[in-house]
C-alpha cells in the first residue's frame, strides 16, 4: 500500500492519502483521543505520541500535531498506523452515523441554499487542503460554520472564511450579513 502525503496550509496538519475510500459518506473530526471511541483508525493515530487531532475525509486522513513535535518524527509513525489499519481491513467507524446536518425540522429556503453552496463550492475546495467546513446554523442573517481538519486553527482559513466564503454567500444570498466560525 502506498500512502501519499501532502502539506496543508496549516503547518501543524498533514494530509495522508491512502489511495482508497476512508469515509463512505460525510466526514468525522476528532479533536481529542477521548472522542475517538467510535473509530479504530482515529484511536490508532491518537496512540502516536504528539498527535492532537484527526480528521477523516472521503479519501484522506489529516493528522494535527502538537507544536513541540516534528513531522520528521511523527510522519513515519502515522504512515505505519494508517497502513496497518487498512491492510488489516479494520473498519474506520464502528457506530452507525446519522446523516450530516440532519435536522428534525425541514430547512427553510435560505438554509437549503447555504448548504447547497457550501456542498458544491466550498467543501470540495477545502477538502483539497485536508479540511472541511460544515454548516452549524443560520440566525438573523448570520451563518455559523465549523472548521475541521486542516482548517481548524489554520491562519489562512480565517481569511478564507472572512473574505472568500463570506463574500460568496453574500453575493448569492443577499439576506446574509455575516459569516462566523464556531468552535
Amino acid at each position: 500500500m502506498f500512502i501519499q502525503t501532502e502539506a496543508t496550509p496549516n503547518p501543524a496538519t498533514l494530509k495522508f492519502i491512502p489511495g482508497r475510500r476512508v469515509m463512505p459518506s460525510g466526514t468525522r473530526n476528532f479533536s481529542a483521543a477521548a472522542d475517538a471511541d467510535c473509530s479504530p483508525l482515529a484511536r490508532a493515530l491518537f496512540a502516536v505520541p504528539g498527535v492532537t487531532g484527526v480528521f477523516l475525509g472521503s479519501d484522506f486522513v489529516t493528522a494535527t500535531k502538537a507544536d513541540d513535535w516534528d513531522w520528521d518524527v511523527l510522519k513515519p509513525q502515522i504512515l505505519g498506523a494508517i497502513m496497518e489499519h487498512f491492510t488489516a481491513d479494520k473498519p474506520v467507524i464502528v457506530e452507525r452515523e446519522t446523516a450530516d446536518g440532519a435536522d428534525s425540522v425541514e430547512d427553510d429556503e435560505t438554509v437549503t441554499r447555504i448548504k447547497e453552496l457550501l456542498d458544491t463550492r466550498v467543501r470540495p475546495a477545502v477538502a483539497q487542503d485536508g479540511g472541511d467546513i460544515t454548516f452549524e446554523g443560520y440566525e438573523e442573517g448570520i451563518v455559523y460554520l465549523y472548521r475541521q481538519g486542516a482548517c481548524a486553527g489554520c491562519p489562512s482559513s480565517t481569511a478564507t472564511l472572512k473574505h472568500g466564503i463570506d463574500n460568496m454567500l453574500k453575493y448569492y444570498i443577499p439576506e446574509i450579513v455575516e459569516v462566523r466560525s464556531v468552535n
